[in-house]
């Protein structure tokens, strides 16, 4: 790709687009797994209880189950038509502002089953936002932008992630929690702008006309196009290339807490402290892949990624100083930036734009699942065995997506695949 290209596929609004998709995206994800958690911790919620709050996060598992209703319906507004994918984008964020808003009304002594039901409607929400929104970028960004887009998108998610993570958690050093939760709430309006600012995206792909061509389509399309056995190593490398990481970062403001820190501390140190090594890793790796490929970026990224998991074990074994905690975290998201970066390029390569909604959150789906079966188990394994041998063994676990690479994206294949999701 030659200069000017690239600067048109930064300096353009595509990329401006993708920076309100991805804080769209992240800032609901974040209220459930760093503010929730660290307010149900700070009101004395056991570490069990908290962990097996991951469950809530089914939703972003399942997604791919209706999202073909997204693909073939659009919702009615009285006078208003926004069409399909504005409607569900605009319905979503309209009922995320609200029940986000609701959780500072309820007490986690008391209420702690309310605050999860509403909290796993909270995660539908979320889910079905991001199969909208992940279908609206795939269709306004041409092939060529696929991999910096999506970076940017990535990065967009994880500093939508600063507000309930740290924003937030200072605010409550001060502020009652349902004050706190209002505040936070009032962040969704960020999404509510693209949605009214943007228009439907025009496609040369017709909508399905059935529901049954919407659920089946998409399946038969990736794995002719893959063949089935690679179809489904691609699937299970999905599920298990960001394991190790998830399930180490899944508790990861309660370790902050039971390390002795202070929400502050945590809000200022530990979240600032992943800004910028966050946003240079996603950046310099949606750029890196113009040179090196997707496939040797897996390889490069994943082993950072791997390193990062042992920052953790090292500040469990020392315990203290803001400097580590800085460092460790720093590292930790430079891995999160570059690892995810490649990842979500991965999966938007294999993804074909003829069925966006439903591919698309079937393989996020599968993303999820780490951080919501596996990491609800996280709370009892490291009651059992401690923070430090948990990190330990979080890296062992990152190894088998490493291993599968061999055969989905091998080191001497630089564009092995990177066009099969433009066929047909």
């Amino acid at each position: 790709m030659d200069s000017p290209n690239l600067g048109q596929s930064i300096l353009n609004r595509r990329m401006l687009i993708c920076i309100f998709t991805g804080f769209a995206s992240g800032m609901p994800l974040y209220v459930l797994i760093s503010l929730v958690p660290a307010w149900l911790r700070t009101e004395g919620v056991g570490l069990k209880e908290i962990g097996l709050f991951s469950l809530i996060g089914l939703p972003y598992v399942w997604k791919f189950l209706w999202s073909p209703l997204l693909d073939r319906y659009s919702l009615p507004f009285l006078f208003y038509r926004p069409g399909l994918r504005r409607s569900w984008m605009l319905s979503t964020q309209l009922l995320l502002l609200i029940t986000i808003a609701m959780l500072g009304f309820l007490d986690p002594l008391i209420h702690l089953w309310y605050i999860a039901w509403l909290c796993l409607g909270i995660a539908f929400l979320s889910a079905t936002q991001d199969i909208v929104l992940d279908a609206y970028r795939r269709q306004i960004l041409p092939d060529q932008e696929l991999g910096l887009g999506n970076s940017v998108h990535v990065n967009a998610y994880r500093v939508a992630g600063l507000v309930p993570g740290s924003l937030s958690l200072i605010l409550s050093d001060f502020l009652p929690w349902d004050t706190v939760f209002i505040v936070t709430s009032a962040f969704v309006l960020v999404g509510l702008l693209l949605t009214l600012s943007v228009s439907e995206p025009t496609s040369k792909h017709k909508q399905p006309t059935t529901l049954k061509a919407a659920i089946i389509d998409p399946f038969d399309d990736f794995f002719s196009r893959q063949g089935v056995q690679q179809a489904f190593l691609i699937l299970i490398f999905m599920l298990l290339y960001k394991l190790g990481d998830s399930m180490a970062t899944a508790l990861a403001t309660p370790f902050y807490l039971d390390m002795g820190y202070s929400k502050t501390e945590i809000g200022f140190v530990a979240k600032n402290a992943a800004l910028w090594p966050m946003i240079i890793g996603g950046i310099a790796g949606g750029i890196l892949m113009l040179k090196i490929g997707i496939n040797r970026a897996l390889w490069l990224f994943g082993f950072v990624q791997i390193v990062s998991i042992l920052g953790f074990a090292l500040l469990a074994r020392i315990g203290e100083g803001l400097w580590l905690l800085g460092l460790v975290i720093g590292f930790e998201y430079l891995g999160v930036g570059l690892g995810t970066a490649a990842f979500v390029a991965f999966i938007a390569r294999t993804t074909n734009p003829a069925f966006a909604a439903t591919q698309f959150a079937l393989f996020t789906a599968l993303t999820a699942v780490p951080r919501t079966i596996a990491s609800a188990t996280t709370g009892v394994i490291v009651e059992s065995i401690g923070w430090e041998n948990f990190f330990y063994l979080c890296t062992l676990i990152a190894v088998p997506g490493m291993i599968l690479l061999i055969k989905v994206a091998p080191w001497s294949e630089r564009t092995a695949q990177s066009t099969k999701s433009d066929l047909k």
